[in-house]
């Protein structure tokens, strides 16, 4: 929308956080302030900061008024967040980059003040345990006016994301409404599984050479058809312009890749929620080195799995047995794929896939425990992922990310609250009870211990050293927090 005035702002590092100017509020028509940025940009006393500061205004950081009481339970401390990263439709700004939506909703804090697509499902597993059924329907009903208006759910309520979406986990909001509220919610947002199914498969219905691909659909031997992550646009991240535009001259003078191959790759990264990780580079210790697009992730296909048979179900309780049929089918060859290209037989794990090489990708993930969430698991394999658990992932703060240290925030030592209840959940589905309280007795540990500490609920956290914080990415520690929270409640209650 800005143009030169965007790209002039971002490189020229004014924010520490690029996200900041992303989103600011214009305080006048934008296209007055672009006809004045040209006319003055020239002049001997020009400033960019201080041109910036008086056409826009900054967006605050929205629990700084919020005093925690460390002497409190943390479930308590929780209970009393989910007000501060609460949202009202009459309070959203008008102008800038937020798409506003009709109902309220939970952001996760921090410098994420809009809704985020798949940390909406583990704070919903917090919003549940507090009784606050009103409050996940408000939030379902904004991802399906997403649906609805835009034909997908993007990254977040940001116009700057709407080239990308994020984990697919609208179906399992679904089904965690559902189980509350009865099977009539499944048929109640089929229109809208249907729709984000039709998205994240453009280009699957039609047959394809094997190893090619089209958008989120990759083509394999036999009719198999599978998902990757992707980003409709190859150019540099809005809300991290300087930082791709920084990355892409690296790239470019280490390996000579195009910028807007290299874009494309970090977008898809960013649409993985894992942003960033050696998962998705060549060379592990080498960011130039990412190549999201190639790589058919573990997690992803496991999602649209269970999108799948959520469909499949849908269309029973609404007497289309022809679409029941079609849908289960559709899961059913999914789970034999998936099989067949996750399940790495010497190192008995399931492994992400690149499809351009065909073979498994170097890095062994935590994203690997995905098929014991979803139940898709062999019995024996099922034991194999619980002793990688155990022997390279479980730290005394929780479970690691990946094994490897890059200084990438989704790499070691890190760990993610989305990623220790999807791994528990697993576990405690195949009766692997000790591992699995084992688990969560540190990962509570860890927080409690934080929060007596600092009165924060964090991010990500530090499962190795549990005496540091975590580092790593594009930006400091942020604390809210939407899916530490949620997890937190959700583990500490600990419900079958």
């Amino acid at each position: 929308m800005y143009g030169t005035l965007f790209r002039d702002v971002q490189c020229s590092h004014i924010f520490s956080d690029s996200k900041t100017f992303a989103d600011a509020i214009p305080l006048e028509d934008p296209v007055l302030i672009i006809e004045r940025y040209h006319r003055e940009k020239h002049l001997p006393e020009f400033n960019m900061d201080t041109f910036i500061r008086g056409h826009f205004r900054m967006p605050a950081h929205i629990v700084c008024d919020f005093v925690s009481d460390r002497s409190e339970p943390v479930s308590e401390h929780v209970g009393k967040l989910w007000s501060v990263l609460t949202r009202q439709p009459e309070n959203q700004e008008r102008g800038g980059s937020l798409i506003p939506l009709p109902y309220p909703y939970v952001v996760p804090g921090g410098r994420f003040r809009e809704i985020y697509y798949w940390d909406s499902y583990f704070t919903m597993l917090g919003l549940k345990e507090s009784g606050r059924a009103e409050l996940i329907e408000n939030m379902l009903n904004n991802f399906a006016y997403l649906v609805d208006t835009l034909g997908f759910i993007p990254t977040a309520n940001r116009t700057y994301y709407l080239s990308r979406s994020q984990p697919p986990f609208f179906s399992l909001m679904v089904r965690l409404f559902s189980d509350m509220e009865g099977k009539k919610v499944l048929k109640k947002y089929l229109p809208q599984m249907q729709k984000e199914y039709d998205y994240w498969m453009d280009g699957g219905h039609e047959p394809g050479e094997p190893f090619t691909a089209h958008r989120r659909v990759v083509h394999l031997p036999d009719g198999v058809v599978l998902n990757r992550y992707w980003d409709d646009k190859a150019t540099p991240r809005p809300e991290s312009y300087g930082e791709d535009t920084d990355l892409a001259r690296e790239a470019s003078e280490a390996h000579g890749t195009a910028p807007d191959e290299l874009y494309r790759h970090i977008r898809a990264a960013a649409e993985s929620g894992w942003d960033f990780s050696s998962r998705w580079f060549a060379d592990e210790t080498d960011f130039t080195s990412i190549h999201t697009t190639d790589i058919l992730p573990i997690d992803l296909n496991c999602l649209m799995y269970h999108l799948e048979k959520t469909i499949a179900e849908a269309y029973l309780l609404s007497d289309n047995r022809r679409m029941h049929l079609l849908y289960e089918e559709k899961a059913r060859q999914r789970n034999i794929a998936i099989q067949t290209y996750f399940w790495d037989e010497s190192r008995h794990y399931y492994m992400d896939y690149d499809f351009k090489k065909r073979n498994f990708t170097k890095a062994i993930t935590i994203a690997g425990t995905f098929p014991l969430f979803f139940k898709l698991a062999p019995k024996p394999h099922s034991h194999y992922v619980r002793a990688y658990i155990r022997l390279n992932f479980l730290k005394s703060g929780g479970l690691l990310t990946t094994m490897v240290r890059t200084g990438q925030q989704w790499d070691a030592p890190n760990g993610w609250a989305p990623l220790q209840w999807i791994a528990y959940k697993g576990l405690r589905n195949y009766n692997f009870h000790r591992t699995a309280n084992e688990l969560s007795d540190e990962w509570l540990s860890l927080i409690e211990k934080e929060f007596r500490h600092s009165g924060k609920m964090l991010e990500k956290y530090n499962v190795s050293d549990t005496n540091l914080l975590a580092g790593g990415g594009e930006y400091e520690i942020q604390e809210g927090f939407g899916w530490t929270n949620g997890v937190y409640l959700r583990m500490k209650n600990r419900k079958r």
